[in-house]
Formats: structure tokens, C-alpha cells, sequence
């Protein structure tokens, strides 16, 4: 925490060549496990298969175990709107993150898909694992011994420093941004180190704050983070339809499918996996969302004149 703490204090540049080169090697010990793999299936290794439709249907296939499961691993997927924090510290940035988010996500959706495909071929029993929450490196000692273990864990650690360093990064100009905006406090939240030129507080902030995965359960923490980011998303959805749709009214067949139709399946869908969330995430989540709230009234009352940054 210390050290990642550190290397987002001294500045962006520093952290983005750190993560590029942590991120190359992930993909390195990705590629490699899937080769691995890929030979382990022509030695006839599970399913002894490299084209199967199995992984994706079965007949005893139970969608309810996918969606719960899906909450849990939506935290897996909430870096590509971390991009949009960096905006301010990026060069042509109308153009240049709006590529970056798409091509995270259509990059990282490959990687996902295609190694979870393998995976399964290769171990297509999931009973048989010893410890479920360690099933990739049973895996990687299955299909590589030793060696592949221990890259495929130096890989891991590699991941959860690269994950961290541009999370915090993300988070920390996320409450910048709001400090700003006078959403927070603008002294404390609004504040730029005049010569590292970063969100020095807010890093602080959050690198204490990172300390509480110590006692944490781990499965609360990702269901929370979880919570967070499905709000997000459902409110985001809500705004398409609302900007566009209601008040822009811009319909016709294709912008009703665009603002209309697409964003309030998404709200839905959004929705529907919060309702899998596990209780005590959710009881959390709810709580803060209504501390939230609450702070959001109290600025409006202190301050009438206060916008949001909308008018």
C-alpha cells in the first residue's frame, strides 16, 4: 500500500509506465498459460478438445448460478470506465479516451473469454478442485507443473500491483474532480500538489483507506465494489434515456432503440443482477448510498446556489 501509495504521489507518468510494463508481462503469462493448455488438450488432457461448444451450453446449465456469479465478477470488469478520470492528463482527449475504453473493453473481453474457454476444456470438472478460490493455479500445475505455477503466481501478484496503482490513480482524480466541482470539500478534495501535480490528499485518502482489505472479507469486498459499480451503471443508462429520449426528445425508430429501448434494458438488467448481490453487500451499500444522499441534501440546503456542475 505504501509503495503504490508512493508511486501515484510522485506522478501520472510514473504511474502509467509502471502499469504498461506490469501489463506486458500479464499478458506474457496469458498467453503462456494458454499455450500450455492448448498443448495439454492435443495430449488428450480433460476434455482433449480445442473446439467445443460445451463451455458455453449445457443441458444442465442453471442460469441463476451465471447471474449470481456475474455480480461477484463484475469486478472484473470496471477498469474501462476508470478511463475517463484520466481525461485531464491525457493528450487529444475527446479522441483519444473514448478509443482507450472501447479497446480496453473489446481487448480485456477477448482475453477474458478465450481464457476462461481453455480453462474450462481443461478442467472440465469443477467439483474436483481442492481449493475453488485458488482454481487457477490448481489449473496452472495441472497442465505446466512447477514452473507454470510459479509464473502464473508471479503473474498474479503482478496483477493485483498493475490493478491497484491505476485504480487508485482513477479513484483518487475521481474525488479530485468532485473536490473541484465542490460536490466534497473543495479545500481538502479540490487540491493539486503545486509541483507533483497530483491529487496529493486524495491519494493519501485512499491509500489509508486500502489498508481495510487487511480485516475484510474478501467476497463482501468485491460484492460491495460490485454494488457501486451496478449503480453506476444503472444510473448512467437512466441518464441516456433521460438526456436523450425525454429531454432532447430525439426519436424516430433508430434513436428510440439508441435512448430508449437499449439504456432501460440496461437499467434492467443492472437491476436484476443487484438483486443477487449478497446481503450483507448489499445492506452496505444501501447504507452508504443513503449517507450519500443525506450529504447531498445538507449542500443543497447550506448552499442553494449550488448546481453540481449542472445547470
Amino acid at each position: 500500500a505504501i509503495a503504490i501509495t508512493t508511486v501515484n504521489v510522485i506522478g501520472i507518468r510514473l504511474t502509467a509506465n509502471i502499469t504498461a510494463l506490469f501489463v506486458t508481462f500479464q499478458v506474457i503469462v496469458a498467453v503462456t498459460f494458454v499455450g500450455f493448455i492448448m498443448y495439454g488438450l492435443t495430449q488428450n488432457a480433460g476434455s482433449g478438445e480445442l473446439l467445443s461448444a460445451r463451455p458455453f451450453y449445457s443441458a444442465s446449465l442453471d442460469p441463476a448460478l451465471i447471474f449470481s456469479g456475474a455480480t461477484i465478477l463484475c469486478f472484473s470488469f470496471l477498469g474501462f470506465d476508470a478511463i475517463s478520470t484520466l481525461s485531464e492528463e491525457t493528450i487529444k482527449p475527446k479522441k483519444t479516451i473514448p478509443l482507450a475504453i472501447f479497446l480496453t473493453v473489446a481487448i480485456g473481453g477477448v482475453l477474458f473469454t478465450l481464457t476462461s474457454y481453455f480453462l474450462q476444456q481443461v478442467f472440465p470438472n469443477f467439483q474436483q478442485f481442492k481449493h475453488p478460490d485458488a482454481a487457477s493455479l490448481e489449473i496452472a500445475d495441472f497442465v505446466g507443473g512447477a514452473f507454470l505455477h510459479s509464473f502464473f503466481l508471479a503473474g498474479t501478484m503482478v496483477a493485483v500491483i498493475s490493478s491497484s496503482l491505476s485504480s487508485h490513480a482513477s479513484a483518487a482524480r475521481l474525488l479530485y474532480a468532485m473536490g473541484r466541482d465542490e460536490s466534497l470539500p473543495k479545500r481538502f478534495f479540490g487540491y493539486i500538489h503545486p509541483r507533483l501535480k497530483t491529487p496529493v490528499f486524495n491519494i493519501l485518502l485512499i491509500g489509508a483507506f486500502s489498508l481495510t482489505a487487511v480485516v475484510g472479507e474478501l467476497e463482501v469486498i468485491y460484492s460491495f465494489i460490485s454494488f457501486g459499480a451496478l449503480i453506476g451503471f444503472t444510473l448512467v443508462n437512466l441518464s441516456v434515456f433521460a438526456y436523450y429520449f425525454i429531454r432532447q426528445k430525439q426519436r424516430g425508430v433508430l434513436n428510440t432503440l439508441r435512448y430508449a429501448v437499449i439504456p432501460l434494458c440496461g437499467t434492467a438488467f443492472c437491476i436484476w443482477l443487484l438483486t443477487n448481490i449478497s446481503t450483507n453487500a448489499l445492506i452496505i451499500g444501501l447504507l452508504w448510498l443513503i449517507i450519500g444522499f443525506v450529504y447531498f441534501c445538507y449542500r443543497l440546503k447550506t448552499r442553494p446556489e449550488f448546481t453540481f456542475g449542472y445547470d
